[in-house]
């Protein structure tokens, strides 16, 4: 790793370019983004130019916490220091799983490295916009995207006190415990999660036959297993299935706002 750690610093020239922030505000550090989570929001407070780079699974509809459309603004990396190298940025923002080798090789070539973990709920979701937003140098619109996702929490919420018994059943048929981010949307637009009253935790594994055995009043379908499609779901009279993007399970930031956009959606019709 050294060898490779002095090539490519003998190839990084003279150091990163800043771009430049609002009128008094200095310049800004320009950033590539290995975590989708952090995509989303960093596409959000970022000034124009200075996002050089989202992950690549932001291009993958399959697990983009972003649109497509806004993926589609920014150039892509597979994480590599290479690749990173190549963009020079001043700082790297990854999750918490970022390979220690890596890490120490930004380190050697003098980058900046700031993790962020999976934040499991809203509030400490609201704390990443802001940190994020800090790090970009523009606290203003970090606070103007918490504006916008705690006016869609509140469009979101409903009328009344009853909550509707859901199971959120993810990828891999695994359920979401109380601690994700998604019990706390579930919970806010008008849910019961069942997970916990039945004895389960983050990622338990839900058989098709438990399903049956214990149909609940909404079955929310986050995968594409087998059994997650298979026709006797639909002979079951007092549940209702409805499917919940994979993108929109994880990251919070602006996904929360279409999260709950989507849950409040599926609790009117469940009502």
């Amino acid at each position: 790793m050294s060898a490779l750690v002095l090539l490519l610093s003998a190839c990084a020239g003279e150091g990163p370019a800043r771009v430049g922030g609002e009128e008094g505000g200095g310049e800004r550090p320009t950033i590539v983004s290995l975590n989708p989570c952090s995509d989303a929001v960093l596409a959000e407070v970022a000034a124009p130019g200075q996002l050089l780079a989202i992950s690549h699974y932001s291009k993958d509809p399959r697990s983009s916490s972003m649109d497509m459309a806004t993926a589609a603004r920014f150039p892509a990396t597979g994480g590599t220091v290479e690749e990173v190298l190549a963009l020079d940025p001043d700082v790297v923002v990854a999750g918490g799983f970022l390979a220690p080798a890596t890490r120490a090789a930004f380190a050697d070539l003098g980058i900046e490295v700031v993790t962020f973990g999976i934040a499991g709920d809203v509030a400490a979701s609201m704390q990443q916009v802001r940190d994020l937003a800090s790090l970009a140098g523009d606290v203003a619109a970090g606070e103007r995207l918490i504006d916008t996702i705690e006016e869609a929490l509140a469009e979101a919420r409903p009328a009344g006190d009853e909550r509707a018994e859901v199971l959120l059943w993810q990828p891999g048929g695994i359920v979401a415990g109380e601690q994700a981010l998604v019990s706390d949307l579930l919970a806010r637009t008008g849910f019961e999660n069942v997970a916990p009253s039945r004895g389960l935790s983050q990622a338990d594994y839900v058989a098709l036959e438990d399903v049956v055995a214990a149909p609940p009043r909404v079955l929310l379908v986050a995968g594409s297993q087998m059994g997650q499609r298979h026709p006797v779901l639909n002979a079951l009279p007092d549940m209702r299935r409805e499917h919940f993007d994979t993108g929109l399970l994880y990251c919070g930031g602006p996904t929360i706002i279409r999260a709950v956009e989507r849950l409040a959606e599926i609790r009117e019709a469940a009502s």
